[in-house]
Parts: structure tokens; sequence; C-alpha cells
């Protein structure tokens, strides 16, 4: 049987935060985008004794904690961080997966006897983190990770839970539902209606159903209420390769005037078709996604007559497919995405006439890799440069095709 840990950092981005700052310590402080608009992306545990809590507004959260002190994000801090806290994982097993920017799981089987067993492991990694960068991580252990992921949520902040094989069927009878990773409040409303709130009620109802109604969903359901989970810690070079590459942007302004929304789409195409080229990938679908303002989001794509990735090729796809909306309110978030890929080494074109826009091209990436994002940029982008919010992507990875540029 195998043994799984789940390290989760403690309200991550606010205790960097607290830690690169003495004089925030032991405030409520929240952690915002730049923008006056942006949610909290995350509260300190000061704060959220108020009640302040991720995804509130800027507004809702100073009428629950009137105090509060807002810090704007420092996405690069929180990167060079997290690559600092993955890079340690590395001293204990080298089976690894970066589960987000704050959370990775451990395949500690093949470690327990050279370290002495995994709560000692699990005390070292605390002690590590705690003493090198000064912030602590809630751990959980278990058989696999879906109960590793949930082990490592019941106590926070700086806790460590290890659920027992013999444990698990008595935890689970009562176990909430929405506490399982991978229900989310849609599921769970769903579930909640046919009289299932808790993992013992899902592990015992017919199967049958389940999957009449939810398909081959409803078998993972029913594993998942049994604790049941076969799925492997795969590091980041065992991973199979990355299915689309895709940038979104909340905007500063509400914008119905198609002009200022395509300037916005060039700036994103540039930013898709930077990283598919530094990684040599061409995708065949580009897909244009809009959130107006009432939050309503609709994504629509257009597969494409050859591979592409050329920044102008991405950006003219993205117009074509907004031609073709009907933009009833303005438009608050816009993202622009290209998938279906193919990773092939790129090769000087034929044609004169390609070869030269190629080479600018490059030239182009070279100069901005050196100096930064948009130090070469079209002209149309320069009154959007710098704009809009720029939040950590749950994609984000220490490394390769998912290490997505910060600001």
């Amino acid at each position: 049987m195998k043994t799984i840990m789940h390290v989760d950092m403690n309200a991550f981005f606010a205790a960097v935060e607290q830690q690169s700052n003495p004089a925030l310590r032991g405030r409520p402080i929240a952690v915002t985008g730049s923008e006056k608009r942006s949610i909290i992306l995350t509260a300190s545990y000061e704060a959220r004794a108020f009640g302040v809590k991720t995804g509130m507004t800027r507004f809702a959260a100073f009428q629950r904690c009137p105090q509060l002190t807002l810090v704007s994000a420092n996405n690069r801090l929180y990167t060079h961080v997290s690559t600092e806290i993955m890079a340690l994982f590395q001293d204990y097993t080298p089976l690894v997966e970066v589960f987000s920017v704050d959370e990775a799981f451990l395949d500690l089987s093949g470690s327990l006897k050279l370290f002495g067993g995994v709560e000692r492991i699990a005390y070292l990694i605390k002690s590590r983190i705690k003493t090198r960068l000064g912030i602590t991580c809630s751990i959980g252990v278990a058989p696999n990770k879906l109960l590793a992921k949930l082990a490592s949520e019941q106590r926070k902040p700086d806790g460590l839970t290890i659920f027992r094989p013999e444990e698990i069927p008595a935890l689970l009878e009562n176990m909430p539902i929405q506490e399982l990773c991978g229900i989310g409040r849609q599921l769970g409303r769903q579930l909640h209606e046919v009289g299932i709130f808790t993992c013992g009620q899902l592990s015992r109802f017919p199967l049958t159903i389940l999957r009449k109604k939810y398909g081959v969903i409803g078998d993972k359901l029913h594993s998942m209420a049994l604790g049941i989970d076969s799925s492997p810690v795969v590091p980041a070079e065992e991973s199979s390769l990355v299915k689309s590459v895709g940038h979104s942007r909340t905007l500063r302004h509400d914008l119905d005037d198609r002009q200022a929304i395509c300037a916005f789409l060039l700036q994103l195409a540039e930013m898709v078709g930077r990283r598919a080229r530094r990684y040599q990938v061409s995708g065949k679908v580009v897909t244009l996604t809009l959130r107006y303002t009432d939050f309503t989001t609709i994504s629509r794509q257009q597969a494409q007559e050859d591979y592409l990735n050329g920044s102008e090729e991405i950006y003219q796809a993205a117009t074509q497919i907004l031609d073709r909306l009907s933009l009833d309110q303005p438009v608050r978030l816009l993202g622009v995405r290209l998938s279906s890929l193919r990773f092939k080494t790129a090769q000087l074109p034929l044609f004169p006439a390609e070869r030269r826009q190629y080479l600018l091209t490059e030239a182009r990436d070279h100069v901005n890799d050196r100096y930064g994002d948009f130090t070469i940029m079209s002209a149309s982008l320069l009154e959007q440069k710098g704009k809009g919010s720029h939040v950590i992507s749950p994609a984000w990875r220490p490394q390769g095709l998912r290490n997505i540029a910060v600001r």
C-alpha cells in the first residue's frame, strides 16, 4: 500500500507577504490583484477570523473587517518561494507532483525507511519550511491522493493529519461529500437533491442510478465515496503533454468598444504565441472566452486550416470569433487559448516573406525574454501595457510549458 503526502501551504500569499514585511505580522491582511476591481486572492488567518474569504470583493471584505490591510499581489515573489519549496520536497522523494503554486503531492512509499517514517518526514518538511522561509503548511498523509488532500484540510493552520487504512471507513461515513476534491458546488447541489449529503450515503447509493445520471463519472463518485483513488503521483518530467496554452485577463474597466477589446486580444495573443514558440508547440484550435458584467461567461472556438503559433495569426483567429458574437453587454474578462497542440522543432520557412516574418518574430521574442515582457511590442499595445489584473494561473508549474510568466 502506498503512502501519499499532500502538503498545502497556509494562506500562502498572505503568509509570504507577512514574512517579507514584519509590519504586517499579526495583522489582518488580504492580498488582491493590482486593480481596484480585483477580488481577494487570499486572506491571513487574522483576517479570516473576521470572515474575510477568498473571492470576496474589496468592499465586502472591508465590511467584515474595517481594519483590514490590502496588499497588492507580488506574483514573482510567490513563484520564487514556491519553487524553493518544491525543490525542498525533492530531498525526500523524486515522486513530487506540483498541484498548484502552494500545494503538492509526494509519494513517500519508497522513502519511509530511509528517513525514519512518515511522521518524521512530515516534521522535517514543516521545520525546514518554517526555518528557511518563515511560513507554515498543513500536511495530510493517506494511502492515496484523494484521501491525502482530504487529510490536509482537517487541521489548519500548521497541522498534520494521518489517515490510517483501518480508520478510513469510519472517517468517511459522516464526511460531507463537498469535502472531497472533485465535488464542487454544482455537483454537490445535485447530489443533495437526491438525498446524498455524506460519503457514507454516496457509497450506498445505487451505482446503476449514478451511472445513468452521470455516466462514467458515476463510477468515479462511487469510488471516491469509498476512499478509492488509483491515480499516481506524476512528476513534471513524466506528466502527459500539455493540451493547451492560454491566458486570460480581468479588465480594469468593462469594455463595449470593439477596438479597445481587440487591443487587449492582441496583447493576450502575443502572450499565448510567445509561450507556445518558446516551447516549440503549435496549435490547430483557437478559443476566445468572454465574461460579461453580470459574470456570464461564454467560450467559442475555431479550428484553423494549419497548425500555428504566430501571435498575429492567433489574434486574427480570435477577432474572427469576436466578429461572430453579439456583445449583449460590456465585457469584464477576456481570454485566448491555443489547443490541439503539436510539438515540433521550428524550421526556417522557405519563402522570403515568411522567412523575414519568422526572423523578426524570433528577434522580438529574444529581446522580450531577456529584458521583460512587451519590451518590444505592437504600437497599438502602448496604451494597454500593464493594464488588467494579473493572477497566478492554476496551471502554473515551476518549469516547462506550464511555467506561465507572472508579474
